[in-house]
């Protein structure tokens, strides 16, 4: 008799989106993307931290149906690249922080059922910020729950003091005592540092002319 072979357990898929939008409105998106690009910018030294925004977080191996989609999230200890998912059991570490933008539709599981999973998964710190009204809520682990943190909120995670400007949450570093820029005053910025160098060239050669 021949013996039979092994079967290969069937593999296991884990979708990439979830078939949510990213946001409710525009001000949720412009946010989340404000937040990954000053994140992302900020770390950008850094080899081993890794920042996501709308990204599926798996964190039951074998079970694709238990996953979390955190609007932004910090990862420290990990490699920098892209991912098509977040898989706790293969990059072995739980975000550090996560930013939920929340809303009217979505604050009471942000801080009901996500907030017990991801202190269960040991994030150590969780921000639920709601641009319709500027509210800003912050949470840090202690021991196996989270404590409110009270304003003027700073995370020790990110080393990064967090404040409300017209109903817009941005980054500020206290270490050199600017806020963190988004894209578009990253672009701002830009296009004022070549204007300026073009002035300064033609200004060089103006004086070079009269020599």
């Amino acid at each position: 008799m021949i013996a039979a072979l092994p079967k290969t357990p069937p593999k296991i898929f884990y979708p990439e989106r979830d078939g949510k939008p990213m946001g409710e409105t525009d001000a949720h998106i412009t946010q989340i993307l404000d937040l990954r690009f000053s994140l992302s910018r900020y770390f950008h030294t850094a080899p081993n931290v890794y920042v996501a925004a709308d990204l599926l977080f798996y964190y039951v191996e074998g079970d694709p149906k238990e996953f979390v989609v955190p609007d932004v999230f910090v990862v420290k200890g990990v490699p920098k690249g892209e991912r098509r998912v977040y898989k706790l059991w293969e990059e072995g570490r739980a975000p550090d922080v996560v930013f939920e933008i929340t809303s009217v539709s979505t604050r009471r599981e942000d801080l009901g059922s996500k907030k017990v999973l991801y202190a269960d998964l040991g994030v150590t710190e969780y921000f639920v910020f709601d641009p319709m009204n500027g509210s800003l809520r912050g949470f840090r682990l202690r021991g196996s729950e989270y404590q409110s943190l009270e304003s003027p909120i700073f995370s020790e995670s990110l080393e990064l003091e967090l404040r409300v400007e017209s109903y817009h949450l941005r980054l500020h570093d206290p270490k050199t005592k600017k806020r963190l820029m988004t894209a578009d005053e990253a672009d701002d910025a830009r296009e004022e540092a070549e204007e300026e160098n073009k002035r300064l060239k033609a200004e060089i050669e103006r004086l070079k002319g009269k020599s």
